[in-house]
């Protein structure tokens, strides 16, 4: 019991004063130490640190036995900003100079907030799955949410600004309804080969219209949403090695009434 203390104690020691930004791999090295949730998490929120969130990066992460929770804190960028990595210094022109990073924002007094993700399960048959290649499977996915409502709360009507990665279209972001399910929200949809599908793959899809305002930057204006759940999702990364199923985010929010 001893040993197991001083092993606990070593390891907060380490990730608090040793490294003062932490990573993936901090995050994972602290819960396979035992340490609970709440220690975690209180540790993403007050330290700085420098997250990767990429589809891979979260399969891992679920892998190491990382919580939803601590997840979605990681993605929403935790605690103080990292110090910069020496590297090139992005384009000014990113986000067409109305953001700087990657993601989703919604108008706020005239400015662009950040629109934060939640993390979303993705299953098939009812079961979790490998899900295969996007493009190559056609199937019917079923996305899983914890919780009744997203932490995101917008009036109608709903403005929009994505920025979007190099290579990826707006065209390739599906907004979809999402349904009540015992203290969780739920959705339906396919991976790939969504305008050649018909019946109740596409029920929870919302079709909208988009304006290019830069490159890579698009606004969306939902003028006629009724009250409830919904979510931007973006398109996955290729996961075709995954057994126990995929983890990814969705930007979700929910209608004022």
């Amino acid at each position: 019991m001893r040993m197991r203390f001083l092993l606990l104690l070593a390891c907060v020691t380490a990730l608090c004063f040793s490294q003062a930004t932490l990573t993936n791999d901090s995050i994972i090295k602290m819960v396979k130490a035992g340490l609970s949730e709440d220690i975690v998490l209180s540790s993403v929120h007050s330290q700085p640190g420098r997250y990767a969130t990429g589809a891979d990066d979260l399969i891992a992460l679920k892998g190491a036995g990382v919580s939803d929770k601590i997840i979605a804190a990681m993605m929403n960028g935790g605690g103080a900003a990292a110090p910069a990595a020496a590297a090139a210094p992005a384009p000014a022109a990113a986000g067409g100079g109305l953001v700087a990073e990657i993601g989703v924002y919604y108008k706020k007094n005239d400015q662009w907030a950040d629109l934060n993700p939640e993390v979303v399960n993705f299953k098939t048959g009812g079961v979790l799955k490998g899900i295969a290649t996007v493009g190559i499977m056609k199937g019917d996915v079923n996305g899983h949410l914890n919780g009744e409502k997203s932490p995101n709360r917008l009036p109608s009507p709903v403005d929009l600004l994505v920025y979007t990665p190099d290579g990826v279209a707006i065209t390739e972001y599906q907004l979809l309804r999402l349904r009540d399910s015992k203290d969780a929200r739920e959705f339906r949809t396919v991976t790939g080969g969504v305008m050649h599908v018909s019946g109740g793959a596409t029920r929870d899809l919302v079709p909208f219209e988009s304006k290019k305002l830069a490159p890579r930057t698009y606004e969306i204006i939902l003028p006629n949403l009724g009250a409830g759940e919904y979510g931007l999702l973006p398109p996955a990364s290729g996961d075709s090695t995954a057994s126990t199923g995929r983890v990814g985010k969705i930007y979700s929010f929910s209608i004022l009434e």
